[in-house]
């Protein structure tokens, strides 16, 4: 896929799904799409907002077959990375497929699951080949738990992404054993941490500033932090949509050129954005 000069780099979406509701799902999810959506309908919210790169992130409800995922990445080599769902023993060669198609992690979507043993051998011997590859592992759980999760992964080699600002449902309690271990988790140069999806822990403006104010102190500034839209903003349709997004993270970092580190530098150097695949 080289040969094509990369679009300029004006922005990066790093969290977004797509799906079609006649795909198949996997069976207990704890939720069911009743609408598409689609690569394009997602091209348009970045077109129209200006930005010129995105990250899709594989859905909980369709498992490993990330091969809707894909097809969007090979026809939108240069605008597009993905993070994908797999087994714990996925082969070599399915990892190549995913890695030629621009996948560059692995998600662990742990939200009503309980937890498996990341410092086992089956996980970290995942975690250590995802690690020479140059991956990331992605986290979506609770702050309570976070911090027992990921010192095991970092231990492998692997940045590791936060998602969604590590879920602090309440805010950020400093006096709390598991949220100090979080905020001392952030100091490590390998954590990322996605400023999205604020809702999902019922945040509003100001209590999201709380979080990032304390979050930016913790982290020793903005250098490691991203922004999703956490597009289509499944089971939140009704509550928030792209445009709100974009207007939230704006509102939330007023300074242009913060903004700006964390729509464009951040993920720019995470996601080997603006050079030739």
């Amino acid at each position: 896929m080289t040969g094509l000069q990369p679009p300029a780099l004006t922005g990066v979406d790093t969290h977004a799904h797509i799906f079609r509701q006649d795909l198949p799902m996997v069976p207990n999810r704890r939720y069911s799409p009743d609408y598409d959506a689609p690569m394009e309908r997602y091209l348009e919210h970045l077109d129209r907002h200006g930005l010129s790169h995105g990250v899709l992130i594989q859905p909980s409800f369709l498992g490993t077959d990330n091969s809707f995922m894909l097809d969007a990445l090979r026809r939108y080599p240069q605008r597009l990375r993905a993070v994908a769902v797999v087994d714990v023993e996925v082969s070599e060669n399915q990892l190549d497929e995913l890695a030629e198609a621009g996948v560059v992690g692995i998600r662990l979507n742990l939200i009503g699951k309980s937890l498996a043993n990341y410092s086992g051998p089956a996980w970290t011997a995942l975690f250590e080949r995802l690690a020479l590859r140059g991956w990331q592992v992605e986290i979506q759980r609770g702050i309570e738990d976070v911090a027992s999760i990921v010192p095991a992964i970092l231990a492998c080699g692997v940045n590791v992404v936060i998602d969604h600002f590590g879920l602090p449902a309440g805010g950020i309690d400093a006096g709390k054993p598991s949220h100090k271990a979080f905020l001392q988790l952030l100091g490590d140069e390998r954590v990322w941490l996605k400023l999205s999806a604020a809702y999902r822990s019922q945040s509003d403006l100001a209590q999201a500033a709380q979080v990032l104010a304390q979050v930016r102190e913790a982290s020793g500034g903005i250098g490691r932090f991203l922004w999703g839209s956490d597009w289509p903003n499944t089971q939140f349709e009704d509550q928030t949509d792209y445009d709100r997004q974009v207007a939230f993270i704006e509102a939330l970092l007023p300074d242009a050129d913060e903004r700006a580190q964390v729509l464009t530098d951040n993920p720019a150097k995470l996601f080997s954005f603006g050079v030739n695949r």
